[in-house]
């Protein structure tokens, strides 16, 4: 990973109470009042527990944590170590106990002469900073990270992130990282407000179509056809009448049957017909 180098801090400018702090507070530690302004910018970035530094009187890049360990280039350089976390420590305490270190407004530092490039109603920075073509501001208050690339200027998330500080990796197309209590993360996993002042669309709801109305698979029973009623008897004929014509009936199943003969079947027909 390649980290930017030193190109000057974006100083801040602190009302005249805070002023004369800091001053006090580099000569106690031996620091210069530049350096002692960029040790407390950082150490305001990291929410008082914890810095990111790059600064050639700390011997360029490295960290601190509020009861962890201190970190600078000049690894061996034990009593730089101490120096840098006695300073971080009281910075620490006083940004938690002094109003006065309140900043009042950014100064130009790395931003250029290009006036506030960020949205206004964030106002003032804690920090910024620039390289090649990609320049920041943190806003830790409003949890709030812009950055510009190309003239695009987007607006992220910071969310509960207690930032330290910035670095580049050049080698994966300048992706600008950030440090973090969660480690050292990439810009792009924060969630995007804005892109030059227009909130992210949200994904379109996919189209639910209503399901088909179901298909009656049953099958309607056949209707059975009406019952033809029995013949009726014939109209108009007499009880007796249908006694002859019943005894007709019986005499031709005898005779179909073989116990009358053609002559008997014969005459008993005859005999009942006289009867009508």
């Amino acid at each position: 990973m390649c980290r930017s180098s030193y190109q000057g801090t974006a100083m801040l400018s602190l009302p005249a109470a805070g002023q004369q702090l800091i001053n006090d507070v580099a000569q106690r530690h031996g620091f210069s009042v530049e350096a002692t302004l960029s040790m407390l910018e950082a150490v305001r970035n990291g929410n008082g527990s914890m810095a990111q530094f790059n600064h050639p009187e700390f011997s360029g890049a490295g960290q601190w944590m509020r009861g962890g360990m201190t970190m600078v280039s000049d690894m061996f350089n034990n009593y730089l170590k101490g120096r840098v976390d006695s300073l971080c420590s009281e910075l620490s305490n006083l940004l938690a106990n002094q109003p006065e270190l309140t900043p009042l407004a950014p100064a130009g530092g790395s931003m250029g002469s290009g006036g506030d490039w960020w949205p206004a109603d964030l106002r003032y920075p804690n920090s910024t900073g620039a390289q090649n073509h990609v320049r920041y501001a943190y806003f830790a208050q409003a949890r709030r990270l812009v950055i510009e690339v190309n003239g695009t200027v987007t607006v992220y998330d910071t969310l509960d992130h207690q930032i330290g500080g910035f670095s580049q990796q050049q080698s994966v197309g300048s992706t600008l990282t950030f440090s973090s209590q969660y480690g050292q993360m990439d810009v792009t996993s924060l969630p995007v407000v804005s892109s030059n002042g227009i909130p992210p669309q949200a994904p379109m709801a996919p189209v639910v179509q209503a399901p088909p109305p179901p298909v009656n698979t049953w099958s309607a029973a056949p209707i059975a056809p009406p019952i033809a009623p029995a013949p009726a008897p014939w109209a108009g004929a007499s009880h007796s009448e249908l006694d002859v014509f019943g005894a007709i009936e019986r005499l031709a199943a005898l005779h179909a049957k073989g116990i009358l003969s053609d002559a008997e079947f014969s005459t008993k027909k005859t005999e009942l017909l006289s009867r009508l």
